[in-house]
């Protein structure tokens, strides 16, 4: 169930990210609010998460997730430009997260 929570987070820290970036600096209050209660759920769900995971390994699970949906929505939906080096570095994160997985926390 760790790993269902984690996913809810994440799809909520991503929110936050494309909220916060309509909200204009928190002067557009429906896009603020958005990202306000985006970040609540979020952290929610990350706190359910961590229960059963250690707390660095899920949150650096939760923060590269985010992190890489955030660059790949940003690229297909924003225009926003994905060159080899943000692919290297999207590699990079996976395989750091699967060696944390791998190293048996959680």
């Amino acid at each position: 169930m760790q790993w269902v929570y984690l996913a809810i987070a994440d799809v909520f820290e991503i929110a936050v990210a494309i909220a916060a970036g309509k909200a204009e600096g928190f002067k557009n209050r429906p896009w603020t609010i958005a990202t306000l209660l985006s970040g609540a759920i979020g952290t929610f769900f990350l706190s359910k998460a961590l229960l059963t995971f250690d707390v660095g390994v899920g949150y650096a699970i939760w923060t590269s997730v985010a992190g890489i949906g955030i660059t790949l929505l940003g690229a297909l939906l924003f225009g926003q430009r994905l060159n080899w080096r943000k692919a290297i570095g999207i590699v990079a994160i996976i395989v750091g997260v699967v060696g944390l997985q791998l190293s048996g926390a959680a």
